[in-house]
């Protein structure tokens, strides 16, 4: 074998094992990745998690409004995505505790009765103005002490919620999606799926709540979200005993999420 030939020889095997190394670098870094985003939901591979779906509360017939459709598609694809399995139940179906699979719930008090139950359970710091008479307060929170308005179309709030009950390591967590309308539902379930590994990183297995704002809506859709707060403490704390009116929070500062 002369020179040249045993160069090409050797230049062909520094190629195939970069070229393996490289493989095997980033199969590890994609499995790496894997492993959190399905530590974060709670839907390690072939396991199973629980779609929660409201109904429209504009129809007198059972019926689930087009923008809490969206928003249970992205969430399916996130279940996909980690290899688990995904079953969808309407909310007068859900007859069962929480802990044993991971659970998405979509939708406020007044279409979903399973995050009633669930914020009674997990969140004593919030409520929800359900009156269908309108007014100002059509739809407010109140988280403590503060309460949040919304201008349909132009302002409106939603709680995005990762909360998990006991200590025990193998309970899966809930995801809550707790709007004033239903295209906020939808802009939490994309900004859950955008911000996902940055709650990761922050919040771990923990539990958190958080207060989003989807501005002018009637313009931009889901698509532009802030976050105005971190409400885990107010939102899993008793309500203060009322003394006075609370504030109103609508122009409440906020941060322009990534």
């Amino acid at each position: 074998m002369n020179d040249d030939v045993r160069n090409i020889v050797l230049g062909l095997v520094a190629a195939g094992i970069s070229a393996s190394l490289g493989w095997i670098a980033r199969t590890y870094l994609w499995k790496r990745k894997l492993r959190r985003k399905q530590a974060f939901f709670g839907l390690p591979d072939n396991s199973e998690s629980l779609l929660v779906v409201n109904r429209d509360p504009a129809t007198a017939e059972p019926a689930v409004h087009r923008f809490d459709v969206f928003a249970l598609l992205e969430l399916s694809a996130l279940v996909k995505d980690c290899g688990a399995h995904v079953q969808v139940i309407t909310q007068d179906a859900a007859h069962q505790g929480f802990g044993e699979r991971t659970e998405f719930c979509v939708g406020g008090p007044g279409s979903n009765r399973r995050m009633v139950a669930h914020m009674a359970a997990m969140l004593p710091g919030v409520r929800v103005n359900i009156d269908p008479e309108p007014g100002p307060d059509r739809g407010a929170f109140r988280i403590g002490a503060d309460l949040y308005r919304m201008e349909p179309g132009i302002t409106e709030y939603v709680l995005l919620a990762r909360l998990t009950a006991g200590e025990r390591r193998e309970t899966r967590p809930v995801f809550l999606f707790c709007g004033q309308r239903a295209i906020t539902n939808q802009a939490a379930t994309r900004y859950l799926a955008r911000n996902h590994e940055r709650l990761a990183r922050k919040y771990g297995s923990g539990s958190f709540v958080l207060l989003l704002k989807v501005v002018n809506s009637q313009a931009y859709g889901p698509d532009v979200v802030e976050l105005v707060a971190d409400v885990t403490k107010p939102a899993q704390s008793l309500l203060p005993t009322p003394s006075e009116p609370a504030a109103p929070k609508t122009q409440k500062k906020s941060h322009r999420a990534d």
